[in-house]
């Protein structure tokens, strides 16, 4: 017997089969979704959620044909993004993901809705749910027909079990923002005194739960948040591990069985039954590097050409024959961070002696590095402990040895990763199968 599990990612989507009693992978299969369109505003991005969910069906169905069909279907995705479903469940709007930047516009009243819904409701930024939803409300863009909000992976659920009204966990609801982890729920109140319509809101279940059943009678969990999938899929130890994930994006998680009030950059979230992750985003990280490379065609005048191969060969050598700390000190909040979107990135330290493109690779490799290492930094301080374990996921990280090495010096352990790739999809799983035993 197998789990599958789904990972509804921002450039790909993940599928995963998993034996129910060994754990060991059966089959996998990952699709780039191409489902970015075209939006009216530089700060608007948003997909087509109806595309994503018909390379999903046709994934499932091809696993379901050669392998046979699941015992039940674990689903995580990206985080705080959100759309609008009709009464009937389907999508009357695009998908406006974590990278949405219009919370951040002002309004008419000169504020901008992050700023509005922060004084009135707490934390939320650009990209989450309700930042983006109060923003179209605002601007009169939300659709007619619109019933209720949902996230992507929830969007996938629903439409997997033919169900006409979405509900969402604790996890993904925490991520759009305004969220009290203490009552678990939404900060409701404060909500409605700075306007939102809370009507568009579905129902916050509190545990994980089955969602519903496919056509074929294959029990489905409501959607995790990625964060939290990747987590439970690469570590063995929750609480003595610290997870870097470097992807499009970058973080760094460690649990915590017992809530603690984080504020600035780091984030606390709903995770397991009895516990949290704290969570420490970069809005750059992995992309920081890829714009690098991107700049490096650039300049060379060859676009077709790929530059990594020859980036780590100069970053290594420079550091081999200097020290990372001869390399350019770089900022990598090339697009600001979740405390203050306006934020840039800084090159600095830059001399007649260190003016060579390793340095500068090496710079902004160690600067990806550096800034998830001070979210750790303030985790322990919150906690009062350090982790004994070091886990590394993301293919950012992965297909970088020299970041891997600077992972390990600055955070003093060695590092380890996870049996699989799919750490989300196969953290889907995991979460099914050991969080709801008896449920498949």
């Amino acid at each position: 017997m197998h789990i599958m599990g789904i990972d509804i990612g921002t450039t790909s989507i993940s599928l995963v089969l998993v034996e129910k009693e060994s754990g060991n992978l059966i089959a996998r299969e990952t699709a780039d979704h191409q489902s970015f369109l075209k939006s009216d505003s530089p700060e608007g991005k948003i997909q087509d959620p109806e595309r994503i969910y018909r390379i999903t069906r046709e994934k499932i169905e091809k696993l379901n044909h050669t392998y046979g069909i699941p015992v039940g279907i674990g689903v995580t995705g990206q985080m705080h993004g959100m759309l609008y479903v009709d009464e009937g469940g389907n999508a009357v709007s695009p998908l406006y993901t974590w990278q949405d930047g219009s919370g951040d516009i002002p309004l008419d009243n000169g504020k901008s809705s992050v700023q509005i819904l922060r004084e009135a409701a707490g934390a939320v930024s650009a990209g989450y749910g309700l930042a983006t939803h109060y923003y179209l409300q605002e601007k009169r863009r939300i659709p007619k027909n619109a019933k209720k909000m949902t996230t992507i992976s929830d969007y996938i659920v629903m439409k997997l079990c033919a169900l006409t009204e979405p509900e969402i966990g604790m996890d993904m609801a925490a991520s759009w923002g305004c969220f009290d982890l203490e009552k678990k729920e939404f900060r409701y109140e404060g909500l409605e005194e700075a306007g939102v319509d809370i009507s568009y809101l579905p129902r916050v279940r509190k545990e994980h739960f089955i969602a519903g059943r496919t056509a074929e009678g294959i029990p489905v969990m409501g959607s995790i948040g990625d964060n939290q999938a990747s987590f439970l899929g690469s570590v063995d130890d929750l609480y003595d591990t610290v997870l870097i994930n470097v992807g499009t994006g970058s973080q760094v998680t460690f649990a915590s069985k017992d809530y603690v009030a984080c504020g600035g950059n780091l984030e606390l979230r709903p995770c397991m039954r009895d516990g949290y992750i704290m969570a420490g985003s970069s809005l750059c990280g992995g992309r920081a590097y890829a714009m690098l490379e991107q700049f490096y065609r650039e300049v060379s005048g060859r676009a077709q050409e790929d530059c990594y191969k020859t980036m780590q060969e100069q970053a290594s050598d420079f550091i081999e024959k200097y020290g990372v700390d001869a390399a350019w000190k770089v900022k990598t909040a090339f697009s600001g961070t979740r405390n203050n979107p306006s934020e840039r990135g800084e090159m600095t330290g830059i001399g007649i002696e260190n003016f060579h493109p390793g340095a500068m690779t090496a710079g902004v490799i160690a600067g990806i590095v550096e800034e998830l290492h001070q979210y750790y930094v303030e985790m322990c301080e919150l906690t009062g402990r350090r982790a004994g374990r070091l886990v590394g996921s993301g293919n950012g990280l992965r297909r970088n040895p020299l970041m891997q090495k600077l992972v390990k010096e600055m955070f003093e352990l060695e590092l380890a990763f996870p049996r699989y790739e799919e750490e989300a999809a196969c953290g889907a799983v995991r979460c099914m199968h050991h969080e709801m035993p008896g449920q498949v």
